[in-house]
């Protein structure tokens, strides 16, 4: 006999946790360029559909199979009984553990976004559902050691966010930067994802299914446990709220401005910082780990990205990484029973910060080997020029995730600044002295130069080789007499009348006008219909506005 108050509990909660593969797409996608958008959303497709049946094969019994300090045991295709007699079948149990599995191997896709080989990421990523997550979940919650020491993660901010945070950074730092992310002296350059309005909405998503991570992980909804999820409710909103508070005071201050990116993360690092200690704290205790979640993630961010030079596009290392491992132990200080600050003394802190050092360096260890293995024999990264167009057109030949919409992309040159493909998209000016036309009748040439969306990175980085940096970018709709170059959509022909470019206009003078044209010809050519045209037009007289400068002077700071 079963309880049907606590098994609709674990299957509601396992139905919430399950859509939070919705709320980090949402956020990945946003937080990355929209020429990688359909590669991110087969990645979180793909790592919960290849995760839940090695879990179901093979990773579950391993977790919960046995009560071994170290291991669980086997047990292939789940055959035993796992369900709990007056409260909920083995089924319910089942699915419930497989969406936290889940819930790790995603976080990693984030932060090795952009460049990571498709086959190469469903290979680690069955690898953590396998073996990874199962064996050190096992110490957690499958009677394992850490739970013989009296470890305390009651939701996963070490068995399941630390462990996809510590897998990301391993993979984010052999993988390396993107291309353009980092100058020639080092330095970090912004790269702004597509959409902080899908961010935004996988944020509210995650933060919605957060209640049933943390919520229903009580596994019951009678007797005292009623109250227990009613408290755990306050203090993971609790926290979350606290940590996107501090995190937007915090960016408001350091950046003259409220940042809308870090917020979104901090409300994350909130999340994740109390999903350890949810049942264990008071709602001070909650807002006091949502605080520090929130002061560590911006710290985290920066230095993850501007000291160790490790290129996580959504700071996923640092919000589910960093702030699980504190939150874990913070749990140590804010326990009401055995916590710091409630007269526990330092036994629950030091078996927190054990447990938290154990599992980061299991995960540490076991996801080098395992990166290194990829990367010599199928390879981990795509190449330059795959990067450079972008995954969805090389890893999964889409036309683009969004047809007929035409977004805004963010484009960075290998050694160039970044540069915002917008409507019009102009190099800034350099003050000058004002001064007459020093070369009265210099030939003045516009090049208008009419090409594929994915082709302007190459283009643009090829004409900074030549001097020219100033130009004039917009997005338009055409096609020439062929009609444009054949696209499939699940090998279907996708029939268009009106084919997405990029229209490059670029007026120069000093750059000889046959240089430009080679240029532009050996960037742009792949011998297949919709290269793009050159069209070029002579100039009578440039005037720039805020100096008075004419002619040749005025196109000094443009070249």
């Amino acid at each position: 006999m079963y309880s049907s108050v606590d098994t609709i509990w674990v299957l509601l909660g396992a139905v919430l946790v399950f859509f939070m593969q919705a709320g980090f797409a949402m956020v990945e996608t946003g937080l990355t360029r929209a020429k990688n958008a359909g590669n991110i959303i087969m990645k979180n497709l793909m790592d919960f559909a290849l995760g839940t049946l090695v879990f179901w094969a093979i990773g579950f019994g391993i977790m919960f199979a046995g009560d071994g300090a170290l291991f669980g045991g086997f047990d292939f295709f789940i055959q035993g009984d796992y369900g709990v007699e007056g409260s909920y079948p083995s089924a319910a149990f089942i699915i419930f553990q497989t969406v936290f599995c889940a819930t790790a191997a995603t976080i990693v896709s984030g932060a090795m976004a952009e460049r990571t080989k498709f086959l190469s990421y469903c290979v680690y990523s069955v690898v953590i559902s396998t073996v990874i997550y199962p064996i050190s979940g096992h110490w957690i919650w499958g009677g394992g050691w850490l739970s013989q020491l009296g470890f305390h993660d009651f939701a996963g901010s070490t068995a399941v966010h630390m462990v996809g945070g510590v897998a990301a950074f391993v993979g984010a730092a052999i993988l390396g930067p993107r291309i353009g992310k980092y100058d020639k002296k080092k330095k970090a350059k912004a790269i702004p994802g597509h959409s902080l309005t899908l961010a935004a909405l996988g944020v509210f998503i995650l933060w919605f299914c957060w209640f049933g991570f943390n919520g229903a992980s009580t596994v019951s909804m009678t007797g005292d446990a009623i109250e227990g999820a009613a408290k755990i409710f306050v203090t993971t909103n609790l926290a979350a709220a606290a940590a996107a508070s501090v995190v937007m005071i915090v960016t408001w201050v350091i950046y003259k401005k409220p940042d809308v990116s870090m917020t979104l993360n901090g409300a994350l690092a909130g999340l994740v910082g109390i999903t350890a200690g949810c049942d264990a704290v008071s709602p001070v205790g909650a807002v006091c780990i949502g605080a520090i979640s929130g002061v560590l993630v911006i710290v985290a961010v920066e230095f993850i990205e501007k000291v160790l030079k490790v290129d996580d596009p959504v700071g996923a290392v640092a919000v589910h990484g960093v702030c699980g491992a504190a939150g874990t132990i913070l749990t140590g200080v804010f326990a009401l029973e055995g916590g710091l600050l409630y007269g526990g003394g330092l036994e629950m802190l030091t078996v927190q910060a054990i447990g938290v050092g154990a599992v980061m360096a299991w995960v540490a260890v076991t996801m080098t080997v395992i990166f290194f293995l990829i990367k010599f024999t199928i390879g981990l990264r795509v190449t330059k020029e795959e990067e450079t167009i972008g995954l969805d057109v090389e890893e999964h030949g889409l036309v683009s995730s969004y047809a007929d919409f035409m977004p805004a992309y963010a484009t960075v040159g290998a050694d160039a600044s970044p540069a915002v493909v917008s409507s019009t998209a102009v190099s800034p000016d350099v003050a000058v002295p004002v001064s007459n036309n020093s070369q009265p009748g210099a030939k003045m040439y516009n090049a208008v130069i009419v090409t594929k969306q994915n082709r302007f990175e190459t283009l643009k980085v090829a004409l900074e080789q030549i001097g020219i940096t100033g130009m004039t970018v917009s997005q338009v709709l055409g096609f020439g007499m062929q009609k444009g170059s054949k696209e499939y959509y699940r090998g279907v022909a996708v029939e268009t009348s009106l084919l997405p470019k990029i229209k490059v206009e670029i007026v120069i003078c000093k750059v000889p006008l046959q240089t430009l044209v080679d240029t532009v010809k050996k960037a742009l050519y792949t011998g297949e219909i919709g290269d793009g045209k050159i069209f070029i037009y002579d100039v009578e007289n440039v005037i720039k506005v805020r100096t008075g400068e004419e002619g040749y002077d005025a196109l000094q700071d443009e070249e």
